[in-house]
């Protein structure tokens, strides 16, 4: 199933030939429920594993249109992670600071360390995207870039970091329709952003820009995902198979403990000594 929605470099992609109401045949989610919940209990079972061993360490990062539910879905799917070992990150417009050093040091400082999983927000990939269908660099410094983010992920993943990235596919009128309710809720007014309904004049130049992006930077290691998001909970339930079968393919394990080192334990010797008077 994950097969049909990776990207590989070798992959030909149009996001406009991919339905973002796609539910793999599934018909809603009380037929996948049961699966839902066995595979949550799995992912918490990774997490402690990678906490415990410390080898290796997970970035989950989410790019999207606006109201494509990266936030919804970083709290629907990985809420019952323990959060000693988990950390989620938003990425806005950089600070002066953050915008005065290089395009990828305020993400990569954030990066998690082994026996952790971070979730992104938005993420680097921003860099390469708002930045380009806005002019704010032009084709020959998006081309650099993409360059710089292949051999960052590289070099993250090198050093023992899994990088998970999704995009989360939604259409025009779908996210015109989440804007409505955004305006029409009292509970959800505080979402709305005056600026969404004027970056909807660049849908296409953004899913151009996305396209290349996923052209350049979608590799054997750090594949891209394309997830349909019409659907909240078939994007909830995609999201949760790829993370929990990336974790599984990790193969975690225990540290072991040298047993040597605790004698009189080994020895079965668990008793307490009464304190001296």
């Amino acid at each position: 199933m994950l097969e049909n929605y990776r990207l590989n470099e070798k992959r030909k992609l149009s996001l406009s030939n991919i339905d973002p109401e796609d539910t793999a045949g599934i018909a809603d989610k009380d037929e996948i429920a049961d699966a839902f919940d066995e595979l949550k209990d799995k992912l918490e079972e990774h997490q402690e594993r990678l906490y415990a061993s410390k080898r290796n360490g997970v970035l989950i990062l989410f790019q999207g249109m606006d109201c494509s539910g990266k936030d919804g879905v970083i709290k629907k799917v990985l809420a019952g992670l323990n959060p000693q070992g988990f950390r989620a990150e938003s990425f806005k417009k950089p600070t002066p600071d953050e915008a005065s050093h290089d395009f990828l040091w305020r993400t990569h400082k954030v990066a998690p360390p082994k026996g952790t999983i971070s979730a992104f927000n938005r993420s680097y990939y921003e860099e390469v995207l708002i930045t380009r269908v806005h002019g704010v660099i032009d084709n020959k410094e998006a081309s650099k870039r993409l360059k710089h983010i292949v051999h960052f992920e590289k070099m993250l993943s090198d050093s023992g970091i899994t990088v998970i990235k999704i995009f989360l596919h939604i259409s025009p009128d779908f996210q015109l329709k989440k804007i409505h309710e955004r305006m029409e809720n009292p509970e959800k007014l505080w979402k709305f952003d005056p600026s969404d309904l004027e970056e909807r004049r660049y849908w296409p130049a953004y899913q151009k820009a996305y396209e290349q992006a996923f052209k350049a930077t979608s590799t054997k290691r750090c594949p891209w995902y394309i997830v349909p998001a019409n659907n909240r909970w078939f994007r909830d339930y995609l999201v949760l198979r790829i993370v929990e079968s990336a974790m599984n393919s990790l193969h975690l394990t225990y540290p072991d403990v040298d047993m040597s080192q605790f004698p009189s334990i080994a020895a079965g010797e668990t008793e307490t000594q009464p304190a001296s008077q």
